[in-house]
This record gives C-alpha cells, structure tokens and sequence, in this order.
C-alpha cells in the first residue's frame, strides 16, 4: 500500500511537467512578413521557441507605427521596431526599452539609377529628391548630403509615399531616400534598371541598429523576454550554418513570397542578422543618440541603460 501511494504521488508530482502548457508570448512586427523576419520564422518552424516554453504568436500590423504603442499600453509583449525610432519614442515619453537586435546594421540608402547622372552626392545639387516618411529620413540625408558640402536648401524634396523606385523609373526624381539595400536594389535590378546606393554609416550618420526587439519598462523582469532571445539568437545562428535549407523553409511556409525578389532579399539579409541579439553597444547607442540630437530629433541624450538593456 505504501509503494502504491508512492507511485500516485510521484506520478501527481510528475503530470503538471508533461501537461503544462507553453506561455504566450505576442510579437507584433514592423511590416508585414519579410525576409526581414528570418531568425523569428525559423525559430517558429524549427522549435527554438517551443524549446524555450514559448507560444510566440507573430502578428503584422495593421498600421506600422502602431506597435511600439500597442506595446507601451501593454496590448502586446514584444515589438519589431527601429532603432532611430525608438529614440524619439522615449522623447514622447514611451515607456519602452531596447531588449535585443535583429537586424544589427543600416538597410536604409540613398538610391539613385545607375545608368544615371548622378555618379556621387555632391551631384544631387539641385536635383529632387523623394522621401517617403519625414523627420528621420530628412534627418539622415542631411547629414550624407554635408559630407559633400550641400545642405537640403541645395535640393528639392518630394514625397513620393512608398513609391520609390517607380518614382525614379519614371523621372520624377532623381534619388530616392529611405530605400531598403536589400530590398528595393534588387528590384530595380530585376526590372532591369539597377540603382546605386550611397549608404548612410560610410556617409556622415553613425552605424545603427535598423530593427531592434522592444518591451515595456515594466516588463524587463518577464523571463519570458530573455528565453525570447535565446530562442532568436538559436535561430539566427542555424541561418548562418543552413542559409539555403532556411530559404526553403520560408519559402513553403510562405508560398505567396516564393518569389525572385524575396529570394534575393533573404541571401542579402542573412549576414546583417544580430549573432547576440541580446549583446548592447551602449557606446553605439550614445553616439547615434548624439546624432539624433544634433538633427534635432531629440531634446536630450538620457542615459543608455534607460531605454535599452542586455537581458541576463
């Protein structure tokens, strides 16, 4: 009688381990799925999330801009968001911090054809320019445009929304700012009118993250946020060791994005993924935070470890 009780309660102590269930955990993306999102897909599929007790649920947003936001008011866990941004979302007061990277270098550019006129910036002296979201991106080209002596008064800005490359296929401007490197590149290279990029960090803007991971201030304790980003950084890591199995994978869970294009993005964004999504440069984020406010994006430079953190 006594070993049987035994075995019961061993068996009652053990069943809570086997049937309990994963905590949920809601990430809200920047975009709608990407190539962009690699190491987060892959460690769906893969089950480096599961592996971590996580439930991730991936949700694209409705309205980009809204994530951070849903995140702050506690309606999501996680956000994809971007560094620039998350500067001037502490400025307004957004109880937000930098918990990880994904993409650790800039993918924004300065695009113009490169069968063009347009052979270095000092030529953009005079000429249009299109933009498609104002405030940073008239922040970042002002900065490339001083290396060549030229302020923005020295050219013409024009909002073309997300019409970038149609906009210089068809003459009415001649540069784009605030195209992706490894997106709108090799679409104009696929249409067969290729671009050249002047990028932003080999021209007057420090190196930032372009996509971080951010939560509220009040959750950095979750665990749940730190077996998140073991998870990515697993995932990230087999990317670098499997880049075409990775590909296959995105591509039949995705079949819609089973595309030249895509293809080409996921091969150029590959080397650009955070292998420690978790690891700070806070002198990195000093440095940007000191360029955004002498654009004037920014009141003040506050301290790093206020708005971004590595998760123990």
């Amino acid at each position: 009688m006594r070993s049987l009780l035994f075995a019961l309660t061993l068996l009652a102590g053990l069943a809570p381990l086997g049937a309990s269930a994963a905590d949920k955990l809601t990430v809200l993306l920047d975009w709608f799925v990407n190539p962009d999102h690699a190491p987060l897909i892959v460690a769906a599929e893969k089950g480096y999330f599961a592996d971590q007790g996580l439930d991730v649920e991936l949700v694209p947003p409705a309205d980009p801009s809204a994530p951070p936001r849903l995140v702050a008011s506690g309606q999501a866990d996680i956000a994809v968001s971007y560094q620039p941004n998350l500067h001037m979302q502490v400025k307004e007061g957004l109880p937000l911090t930098r918990i990880g990277t994904l993409v650790e270098t800039p993918l924004n550019s300065l695009v113009v054809l490169e069968d063009g006129p347009i052979a270095d910036i000092a030529a953009l002296k005079g000429k249009t320019i299109g933009f498609s979201v104002g405030g940073f991106e008239d922040a970042l080209l002002g900065a490339m445009l001083e290396t060549a002596g030229l302020t923005l008064d020295d050219v013409k800005l024009v909002n073309v929304n997300f019409s970038l490359s149609p906009s210089l296929f068809a003459g009415q401007v001649d540069a784009v700012i605030g195209a992706f490197r490894n997106f709108e590149l090799n679409q104009m290279d696929i249409e067969e009118r290729p671009g050249r990029a002047f990028y932003p960090e080999e021209n007057g803007v420090p190196v930032y993250d372009e996509l971080v991971f951010i939560a509220r201030n009040d959750a950095l304790d979750d665990d749940r946020l730190s077996r998140f980003v073991t998870a990515v950084e697993q995932a990230t890591i087999w990317l670098t060791n499997h880049p075409e199995e990775g590909w296959d994978l995105f591509a039949a869970k995705y079949p819609e994005l089973n595309d030249e294009l895509n293809e080409r993005a996921w091969f150029d964004t590959l080397p650009r993924f955070a292998k420690r999504p978790a690891a700070l440069d806070t002198g990195r984020y000093a440095r940007f935070a000191a360029f955004m406010k002498d654009r004037g994006l920014i009141d003040e430079i506050v301290p790093v470890e206020t708005y971004a953190v590595e998760l123990n």
